[in-house]
């Protein structure tokens, strides 16, 4: 590959021959060739300019610059603009965007995993629902009891499947509770209090 900087000096002439505004141009005479990394030609801007980081971001300065470089390094590339002008500005931001990638990973996996657990509860709170349409003689105490060892037992095992308690499990799962309640004429703390012991939480 041809040196990074002989290249952005063969193309910059004709770089700025096709673009106009004041703006761009400094942008272009204040910019320094950092490195290409994998295909992204990256390029900075000192610490006191980056506010002209925008024009040269632009679709048209944007294509402009790739097409140039990419025949004058004869390898496509794609820009990337920073803030700063050397190696160690670029190393600075490729952390940065390590990080983000990460923190962005952790909050999609938080998302999913409310999601399930949402799912999950909502589909414990279905099944009491149709196990308990499907009980004779709802009026019984003895029918309502039966059906309450059920449904106890069908909280304890969604609560031993979580993985992990936030509070969006502990509401839906309370809500779990609540429906047997509704259903057993049981008071919702001593269900609770059944399906923490079966769970070997108290």
């Amino acid at each position: 590959m041809p040196d990074l900087l002989e290249a952005w000096k063969d193309v910059l002439p004709a770089v700025k021959q096709s673009v106009t505004g004041v703006g761009v141009w400094t942008a272009l005479n204040r910019c320094v060739p950092v490195t290409v990394d994998e295909g992204t030609l990256v390029i900075g801007l000192p610490h006191t300019d980056t506010e002209l980081g925008g024009h040269l971001r632009m679709g048209a300065i944007r294509r402009e610059i790739e097409k140039r470089m990419s025949a004058e390094l004869i390898t496509p590339v794609r820009l990337r603009v920073i803030e700063g002008v050397t190696l160690e500005d670029y190393e600075r931001v490729k952390r940065k965007d390590a990080e983000s990638r990460r923190l962005q990973e952790h909050a999609m996996e938080r998302m999913r995993q409310q999601l399930e657990a949402r799912t999950n509860w909502e589909g414990v709170f279905e099944e009491l629902g149709r196990r308990y349409a499907a009980i004779a003689n709802k009026s019984q105490p003895q029918s309502r009891a039966r059906f309450l060892e059920e449904a106890v037992a069908v909280v304890v095992s969604a609560r031993q499947a979580q993985s992990e308690w936030d509070d969006l499990n502990e509401r839906n799962f309370a809500r779990c509770l609540e429906r047997v309640s509704q259903y057993t004429d049981v008071p919702s703390t001593l269900i609770a209090q059944m399906v923490l012991k079966a769970s070997g939480e108290l």
